[in-house]
């Protein structure tokens, strides 16, 4: 078997991964510096701390966790105490026990997944961190899934780690995308747990989300491969979301699009690639519920912004004139175009906005949110070519 290679746009296609953790997290400073305030003790005196962070997806909650406690490390390490973090996410490692396995392989991958209770793994990891002397910060991540199936119990006791010895040597940081998901602690748990230790992870803006892949690119891509009208492109479409996954997934898949075509650089239509959610047979059965003028609207924009990331209302206009022609119809006058774009808008196989700082006047700026220009031309062109045969 022969495979079809040639130069990829990646240099470091890892650095675009959902585990890699960068060393700067920008606009959440302000997490960070809450995060440090309640953590301090920590450092300072060896006290325990706990913190709630919530957000929705893609808002830097884990990330901006686990950066942390990496860079509270050197901290506490300046004070002479040592400091360890793990991370768990509970939907993955359901229920105490496989919280508790997760956490005790991270020091010795070769506990017994067998033959040990809950009380004995809390024993061993008690034992283990007052042989170290090591204070560790425990990331609950998704919570919740951890608090419907089991209860509090397990936040509770790790709490209390440490009493008997007059010291906290566990502290822990909930993660939800539930602001309600701390109401799940019971009235014990929920004493250790200070409601003013909640973290609030906003939805990202667009111009935050450019940020950020910027950051991206110039990490895992080769100079030149993608340029700020791209990395744009990703924020606006990410922007409905505020969601910096969605956004990096999003510039990964076109990476890896722009690779397949061994196009040497990534373009709008890979973009669109990446994001097609519309399987051939939905866009299919869409298409079938437009008229023909609508088809032929919408062909002309797929045909126009092939190789753009976007294209006005005037060259719209144009590319429509001209599929009229090939088809033989009757083009509409501007007033009925206009409303046809408005439709193809509402139906969300266009999208239609303002355009902002920097173009002379106001023009309305038309995208493909989703469909790729090819595959939705090559559709459309199907559709109008089997309904004049008919």
């Amino acid at each position: 078997m022969s495979f079809r290679t040639g130069p990829s746009v990646f240099k470091d296609r890892g650095k675009v991964s959902f585990d890699y953790v960068p060393d700067k997290l920008p606009h959440r400073e302000l997490q960070v510096d809450r995060l440090f305030s309640i953590f301090r003790p920590v450092g300072d005196s060896g006290l325990a701390a706990n913190a709630f962070l919530y957000g929705s997806v893609g808002t830097g909650k884990t990330h901006t966790a686990k950066r942390f406690c990496e860079d509270f490390r050197l901290y506490a390490n300046k004070h002479g105490r040592g400091f360890d973090h793990v991370h768990v996410n509970c939907r993955q490692k359901m229920g105490d026990d496989a919280v508790l396995l997760h956490i005790l392989k991270h020091f010795d991958a070769r506990f017994p997944d067998r033959g040990f209770s809950i009380p004995e793994k809390l024993d061993s990891l008690r034992k283990w961190l007052e042989k170290q002397q090591v204070h560790l910060t425990i990331i609950l991540d998704e919570v919740d899934v951890l608090l419907k199936k089991s209860g509090s119990d397990l936040v509770y006791t790790f709490s209390r780690f440490g009493e008997e010895a007059g010291k906290g040597n566990v502290s822990m940081i909930l993660i939800s995308q539930r602001r309600d998901a701390i109401d799940r602690l019971d009235a014990a748990a929920t004493s250790t747990f200070r409601r003013t230790n909640a973290v609030e992870f906003p939805k990202y803006s667009e111009e935050e989300l450019a940020d950020i892949l910027k950051i991206r690119v110039a990490l895992a891509f080769h100079p030149g491969t993608v340029d700020d009208k791209i990395v744009g492109l990703i924020a606006d479409i990410a922007s409905d979301y505020g969601d910096a996954r969605y956004a990096i997934d999003l510039l990964e898949g076109a990476g890896a699009a722009a690779d397949a075509e061994i196009a040497g650089e990534v373009g709008p239509e890979h973009v669109r690639v990446a994001k097609a959610g519309v399987t051939q047979s939905d866009l299919q059965e869409r298409l079938a519920e437009m008229d023909r003028n609508q088809r032929l609207v919408l062909l002309g924009i797929a045909r126009k912004i092939r190789k753009k990331t976007y294209i006005t209302t005037g060259d719209a206009e144009e590319a429509y004139h001209v599929v009229c022609e090939e088809f033989h119809e009757k083009r509409r006058a501007h007033t009925q175009f206009w409303k046809y774009l408005q439709d193809l808008d509402a139906m969300g196989l266009i999208d239609a906005k303002k355009s902002g700082e920097g173009v002379v006047g106001k023009t309305t700026m038309i995208s493909l949110p989703g469909v790729p220009a090819k595959v939705l031309a090559d559709n459309i062109e199907s559709t109008l070519k089997r309904r004049k045969a008919m």
